[in-house]
């Protein structure tokens, strides 16, 4: 879907500009977007599985839910709808555990250029994944893998990608940190 989003400076500040989000990757500016990694108590990692029409990394197992922050939309307000849309769990703003933003800079070989700003949550998954609903122009599958899989060097296929790997590692020691409190 061709949303019209925020136009950030490279250290994300806004620059009062709106733009289509084809607009930003055509022309790679940057703009907002959230992550939302969500874990259970016994240190599983819900993934999913990204649409196979998506335009980026289609089938890969990625990010628990992901998406672009709309133009005026507020991060946490953007976190619980893509948490709603793409997966169909209903969070509170309580429930959004800030881990940090990050700057993400990608050409891809379609042409597209990402660069964003990821603001990025970890939360917790506290109903059974057989109650989500997918969105299905956005997900093909969910699936829960041991939180390890954040850290693992090994390659599963379609699981991640390596050279993302600080970044899952971060995640990981974050829900950690959480889980331990």
């Amino acid at each position: 879907m061709d949303e019209l989003i925020d136009i950030l400076t490279p250290d994300g500040k806004p620059t009062g500009k709106t733009a289509l989000k084809s607009e930003a990757h055509k022309n790679g500016w940057f703009h907002a977007t959230v992550h939302i990694w969500l874990f259970t108590a016994d240190e599983k990692i819900l993934l999913q599985k990204r649409a196979m029409t998506k335009k980026v990394f289609p089938g890969l197992w990625d990010i628990s839910v992901a998406g672009h922050i709309a133009a005026g939309e507020d991060v946490l307000t953007s976190a619980k709808r893509e948490v709603l849309e793409e997966i169909g769990l209903q969070l509170s703003e309580k429930d959004f555990i800030k881990i940090g933003t990050r700057i993400h800079q990608v050409k891809h070989p379609n042409g597209i250029q990402d660069n964003e700003h990821h603001h990025v949550f970890i939360a917790e998954l506290k109903k059974p994944i057989s109650t989500l609903i997918i969105q299905k122009e956005e997900v093909d599958d969910i699936k829960l893998f041991d939180l390890s899989t954040l850290k693992s060097t090994k390659n599963l296929e379609n699981v991640l990608l390596s050279r993302f790997h600080d970044y899952y590692c971060s995640v990981y020691d974050k829900i950690i940190k959480h889980t331990q409190k």
